[in-house]
C-alpha cells in the first residue's frame, strides 16, 4: 500500500473534524469572500466621514487624534483604543458602520435570492446536519447576516437569541426553537458577539430585532460593539452578557472547532477555544485567505495539539498541521471555503 500523501493526512484529518460536528467561528474574512467589507474599508470609510456640526471643542479634538492614529498606519482597532471616544461618538461610529455594510449584506442577500447554492456556508449547513444533530452553533464578531442567510438557503431555522418575527424581542431561554409535530427543527444558532445590523436599542435601553429595516429605526441605535476601548465594558451589558454566555457553553462543549476568516484576535471569541485546544486537544481547522500573525502565534506556541490551518499560497494553497508545523504546498486554492468542501466532502451540487 502506498503512503499516505500529506494532503491525504490532512484530508482525513478535516473529514474527521466535520464529523464531530464543530462549533463554526466566522471571521471577517469568511463575509469577505462575498464582498462585505472589513476593517479596513471601514476605518478609510470613517476617516471621510463629515463630523456632526454639534460635537464640543473636545469631541472634535479626540476624533483628530483618532485620525492621526489612522494616518499613523494603526488598524481600526488600535486607533480608537488610543483616543477616548464619548458615548455619543461611539454611537457615531456604530451608525456610520451600519450605514456602510449594509449595502454589502443586502447584496449577498439578493445573491442568495437568485441562487440558494450562492453561500458555501449553506452546504456545510447540510452537511453537518446529514446526521442525527438538530443544532449547530456559530460563533462571530461579524455584524452581517451571511450565517442566517445561509441557513435560510439551506432551509433550516436560525436562532440568534430573540424570538421569531418582524419585531423581535429577546427569547427568555437560549434553547427557543420552532417545532414541528413536537420536534425541535433543525436550528443553526449564530452568537453574535458584537451585535447585528438588525438590532437596535430605545433611549430607554429596550432591546429590540427588526430583520426588515434598512434605516435605522426613530428614536433607536443600532446595538453593534465597535473596535476600541469602550468594546469590553459594553458586553456587560444585555443583549451581550447572555449571548456570551451561549457562545462560552458552545466552545467549552465543542469536539472540534471550524474557522473562516477568523483571526484570533478577538478574546471574546477566542479565549474557550485556546483553553481547549489546549486542555483537551480539540481538533483545529483553519480556512483563511492569510493566517495573522496572531494565528501562527497560537499554532506555534505547542498549545493547539491538533490542528490543520490553510491560507493562500504560491502553489494555490499552504497547509500546515500538528503532524507537519513548516507546512506544505497544496496545488489547489483550499483557503477558500467552496474549494475546501469540494475537496474534503465532495463537489459542489
Amino acid at each position: 500500500m502506498a503512503a499516505k500523501s500529506e494532503l491525504d493526512i490532512a484530508q482525513e484529518f478535516a473529514q474527521h473534524a466535520l464529523s464531530l460536528t464543530p462549533v463554526i467561528i466566522l471571521g471577517s474574512g469568511a463575509s469577505a469572500a462575498h464582498g462585505v467589507p472589513g476593517m479596513g474599508a471601514l476605518a478609510a470609510h470613517l476617516s471621510e466621514a463629515s463630523r456632526p456640526a454639534d460635537w464640543t471643542v473636545g469631541e472634535n479634538c479626540e476624533w483628530s487624534s483618532f485620525l492621526g492614529e489612522l494616518k499613523a498606519g494603526r488598524d481600526l482597532e488600535r486607533a480608537l483604543q488610543a483616543v477616548r471616544p464619548t458615548d455619543r461618538q461611539t454611537l457615531f461610529v456604530a451608525r456610520l458602520a451600519r450605514d456602510f455594510l449594509l449595502p454589502s449584506d443586502l447584496a449577498v442577500l439578493a445573491l442568495v435570492l437568485a441562487n440558494r447554492h450562492a453561500l458555501p456556508l449553506t452546504r456545510l449547513y447540510r452537511h453537518l446536519f446529514d446526521s442525527t444533530h438538530t443544532t449547530i452553533h456559530v460563533v462571530t464578531p461579524n455584524y452581517d447576516r451571511l450565517a442566517e442567510y445561509a441557513a435560510d438557503a439551506a432551509e433550516v431555522s436560525t436562532f440568534t437569541g430573540f424570538n421569531y418575527g418582524y419585531l423581535q424581542s429577546r427569547a427568555r431561554a437560549p434553547n427557543t426553537r420552532v417545532t414541528v409535530d413536537g420536534r425541535p427543527s433543525r436550528t443553526v444558532a449564530v452568537w453574535k458577539v458584537h451585535g447585528s445590523l438588525d438590532w437596535f436599542q430605545d433611549a430607554a435601553n429596550q432591546i429590540v430585532g427588526v430583520r426588515s429595516a434598512l434605516a435605522i429605526p426613530a428614536n433607536y441605535a443600532p446595538l453593534m460593539i465597535t473596535p476600541g476601548i469602550d468594546k469590553y465594558r459594553l458586553t456587560h451589558g444585555e443583549p451581550f452578557r447572555t449571548i456570551l454566555g451561549c457562545s462560552d457553553k458552545a466552545l467549552d462543549s465543542a469536539r472540534s472547532y471550524f474557522c473562516v476568516g477568523y483571526g484570533f484576535n478577538d478574546e471574546h471569541v477566542q479565549t474557550k477555544l485556546i483553553e481547549r485546544c489546549d486542555r483537551d486537544s480539540v481538533p483545529l481547522v483553519v480556512v483563511t485567505k492569510e493566517l495573522t500573525a496572531s494565528a501562527k502565534a497560537f499554532l506555534a506556541s505547542g498549545r493547539c495539539r491538533r490542528y490543520l490551518a490553510i491560507e493562500s499560497g504560491p502553489a494555490g494553497s499552504r497547509a500546515y498541521m500538528h503532524h507537519f508545523p513548516t507546512g506544505f504546498d497544496v496545488d489547489k486554492p483550499l483557503w477558500r471555503l467552496d474549494c475546501f468542501l469540494d475537496h474534503m466532502i465532495g463537489i459542489r451540487p
